[in-house]
């Protein structure tokens, strides 16, 4: 039997090298399908906010039309002017509260340019600030009642002291320093000296203050004294009516209380002593010396 003879690859049959299996491919991400619902998202939301702000600017020139014709209706309608129709009586539509130095007439006459105005147009800011400049008149509040009145508040200065203006003429002072004009009322204060009308007002109310700082310190016993002497600052006198006759005190710039009460204690002494003695300086703590 003839022999077989194998060529090629010279490989026995039934051993030949299994095919490479083919390398896997890498897999492909697969896009989701877009649905109709999917695509018109976007365009509702777009609308939705157009449709959104269409509707605020609507709201929002809405909203101006009616504030432009209730400012309208609050300026041109008669009911809500001040006094009314009738622009005559002065006086019928600002009442007047706290006043009772300040004159009536003045504070008035502030808003006589507003009489048959609308309240809705009148500058209150202003008005309180020419208030302000009236004799007596420390501060004022104006308020709008409406439809057609004005609530005015008066706050007043205080007088703290007389001041000497010329010959028996006197005014009165405040605690800032202000001049203020005579007033019917009796006032039971002390007469304050070294302190002139022509004075700077922030120098008068540094001098006020130092009478203040004596009668404060004084507390009960500064009613009696009858004037109060600040021109010099480190030497503060004070004169008062004791046991018939007029005395000037020297009290320095510091312990009023201790000084003063340290004459008390000691004047039946020094009157037994030197009867004639009208001014006396306490200045020293230890002695009470009396000025020829």
């Amino acid at each position: 039997m003839p022999r077989k003879t194998y060529e090629g690859t010279g490989t026995l049959p039934g051993l030949e090298d299994p095919e490479p299996e083919p390398a896997a491919r890498p897999r492909e991400r697969t896009k989701p399908r877009v649905t109709a619902s999917a695509s018109r998202a976007p365009r509702l939301a777009t609308w939705r906010i157009v449709a959104r702000g269409f509707i605020t600017l609507v709201g929002l020139l809405v909203g101006l039309y009616a504030f432009h014709y209730l400012e309208r209706f609050l300026i041109i309608d008669p009911r809500f002017a001040l006094n009314g129709e009738d622009a005559t009586a002065a006086s019928a539509g600002v009442e007047v509260t706290g006043a009772a130095h300040a004159s009536q007439r003045s504070i008035q006459e502030v808003f006589a340019e507003d009489q048959g105005r609308s309240l809705y147009v009148i500058p209150i800011s202003e008005r309180r600030d020419t208030l302000r400049t009236v004799d007596w008149v420390k501060d004022a509040s104006v308020a709008r009642l409406w439809p057609n009145r004005i609530l005015v508040t008066i706050e007043e200065r205080k007088p703290v002291a007389f001041v000497t203006l010329g010959r028996s003429r006197f005014g009165l002072i405040d605690e800032g320093g202000v001049m203020l004009p005579p007033a019917q009322d009796r006032f039971t204060l002390p007469v304050l000296t070294g302190v002139r009308a022509s004075d700077p007002l922030t120098e008068r109310r540094d001098r006020v203050h130092r009478m203040l700082r004596v009668t404060a310190e004084l507390g009960d016993l500064a009613h009696e004294l009858s004037e109060i002497d600040v021109s010099d600052r480190d030497d503060i006198k004070v004169s008062q009516p004791y046991r018939g006759r007029v005395l000037t005190l020297l009290l320095g710039d510091h312990n009023f209380n201790s000084r003063y009460r340290n004459f008390v204690n000691h004047y039946e002494e020094i009157q037994k002593r030197l009867p004639a003695a009208t001014t006396l300086d306490l200045r020293l703590e230890d002695r009470i010396t009396v000025v020829e």
